[in-house]
C-alpha cells in the first residue's frame, strides 16, 4: 500500500541564529596561492573577459567554484578579476572562496532591469540598499536586517563617477533568484517603493560582506526596461555598451582607492 502523502509533510524548520557554526567553511587550501586584496567580481561573462582586457590580466586563469580568477592591475596597484559568477548562490560561494584566499575589498559589476520610467539603459545603478527576494541572504543576516554595501566603498563610486558621461542613479535593489518569475504584480510593488531595478546577486553578496566583516559594493548597468510592465531588452545597443565600459573604469578606481579600507 502506498504511503499517505498527507503523512510524509515536513514542519518548516524554526529560525535559527546567524551565528550558529556552520559544518563547511570555506578554508585556504595547503599550498593555495592568496588572491589581491582587491577583486572585481563580474556577474558576466563579457564584462569578465573585458575587464580582463582592461586589468592586463593574462595567462591562465585559476578556477574557484568554476569561477575563473585572473591576476591584473590598475593605476599600478594589483587587482583581481573574477567571474562569471551568476545567481546568488553561486556568487556567494565565489565570493567566500575569495575571501577565504585574501580578499578584502570586493566591488561586483553587474547588469540590472529598471523599474522605474527616468532609469533608462545604458545609465547606471549605484545600489545603496537591497531588498532581498532571494534565498541566500537570510541564511547571514538576522531576520529583518536589510542588506547594505560598505558605505565607503559607496562614497569611493561616487567619487569615481563624477566625470561619467552616463547617467547615475543611487537607490535601493531588489534582488531575486527567479528572472523568469519578475511579474508584474512585483514590479509594481517595488516601484511604490521607490526601488530602481532587479538583479540576481547584490542582496547576497551585502549580507555575505557583513558576516564576513569585509568591504562589498555593487555597480550595475542597466540593461533592459521593465517599468511599463513591458520587457524591454537593451543589451545590443551603444548606450548599453558605454554604461558597461563607464562602470568597469569606476569599480577599478573605486577599488585601488580603497588602500586605507584593507588591513
Amino acid at each position: 500500500m502506498p504511503p499517505d502523502p498527507e503523512r510524509k509533510k515536513v514542519a518548516p524548520l524554526p529560525d535559527f541564529a546567524v551565528e550558529s557554526p556552520a559544518l563547511i567553511n570555506p578554508t585556504r587550501e595547503p599550498g593555495e596561492a592568496q588572491v589581491s586584496s582587491r577583486v572585481i567580481l563580474a556577474f558576466t561573462r563579457p564584462d569578465y573577459h573585458y575587464l580582463c582586457r582592461v586589468a592586463h590580466a593574462g595567462g591562465p586563469p585559476r578556477y574557484l567554484w568554476d569561477c575563473a580568477v585572473h591576476e591584473g592591475s590598475w593605476e599600478g596597484q594589483g587587482i583581481a578579476v573574477a567571474g562569471p559568477a551568476l545567481g546568488a548562490p553561486y556568487a556567494v560561494m565565489v565570493l567566500e572562496r575569495l575571501i577565504a584566499l585574501g580578499a578584502r575589498v570586493i566591488l561586483a559589476l553587474g547588469w540590472c532591469g529598471s523599474l522605474q520610467n527616468h532609469v533608462k539603459v545604458g545609465s547606471l545603478v549605484i545600489p545603496t540598499a537591497a531588498v532581498s527576494s532571494d534565498g541566500t541572504s537570510p541564511h547571514y543576516l538576522p531576520k529583518g536586517t536589510q542588506p547594505a554595501p560598505n558605505p565607503d566603498l559607496i562614497r569611493l563610486l561616487q567619487e569615481q563617477l563624477q566625470s561619467a558621461e552616463v547617467p547615475r542613479h543611487y537607490g535601493p535593489v531588489w534582488t531575486t533568484d527567479a528572472f523568469y518569475r519578475e511579474t508584474p504584480e512585483q514590479v509594481r510593488h517595488y516601484q511604490a517603493l521607490g526601488v530602481l531595478g532587479v538583479d540576481l546577486e547584490l542582496a547576497a553578496l551585502f549580507a555575505v560582506g557583513r558576516y564576513r566583516r569585509v568591504a562589498v559594493a555593487g555597480l550595475l548597468a542597466v540593461s533592459d526596461e521593465l517599468a511599463d510592465l513591458t520587457w524591454r531588452p537593451g543589451f545590443r545597443t551603444p548606450a548599453f555598451r558605454q554604461g558597461r565600459r563607464e562602470a568597469a573604469r569606476a569599480v577599478f578606481s573605486a577599488a585601488t582607492a580603497a588602500s586605507g579600507m584593507i588591513a
